[in-house]
């Protein structure tokens, strides 16, 4: 049987005023109100075309500066030990993360964002457009975070996940 493939580059750098993740917002609904930018590769800057028509965009990067993973983790919303994959926590086998953040502008291959809750120099894998119909769902049960999930806009980063 053949194996599969999965080779990923960067194809930008996120740029944002986080060089450490003590007191990062653990969401991208936790840094409504901080921008950033993303710098998108040269070569891959014609890419960019059409994508300021939307106003909120996903960003798929690598959280470059995770190592190692607990299959059980104690998630910032709760106390008690979490399945990781019922968690967003960074630390995972395939340490890729998300954000939906608001685009508010492009100047050549760079990107302004608000809504930042990601290191300074974070690998950018992809961008995709944000589209409410496509993305947007009901949801009728959100697990253990219920009742929590609305503590992400104040809740900040601490070193539980940094691997230490």
């Amino acid at each position: 049987m053949a194996q599969d493939r999965c080779d990923m580059s960067p194809i930008g750098i996120v740029h944002t005023p986080f060089t450490d993740t003590a007191e990062m917002p653990i969401q991208s609904v936790g840094g409504s109100d901080i921008e950033g930018n993303v710098e998108v590769f040269e070569e891959y800057a014609l890419g960019l075309k059409d994508l300021g028509d939307f106003s909120h965009i996903i960003l798929i990067y690598h959280f470059h500066r995770s190592e190692g993973y607990d299959i059980l983790v104690k998630p910032f919303l709760d106390t008690e030990v979490r399945g990781l994959f019922s968690t967003r926590a960074p630390r995972r086998p395939n340490p890729i993360g998300i954000s939906v953040v608001e685009l508010l502008g492009i100047e050549g291959n760079v990107m302004r964002i608000k809504g930042v809750d990601m290191l300074d120099g974070t690998p950018l894998l992809d961008i995709k457009p944000y589209v409410p119909d496509f993305d947007r769902r009901e949801v009728h049960r959100i697990g253990w975070l219920e009742g929590k999930a609305d503590r992400a806009r104040e809740i900040r980063s601490d070193d539980r996940f940094s691997g230490k």
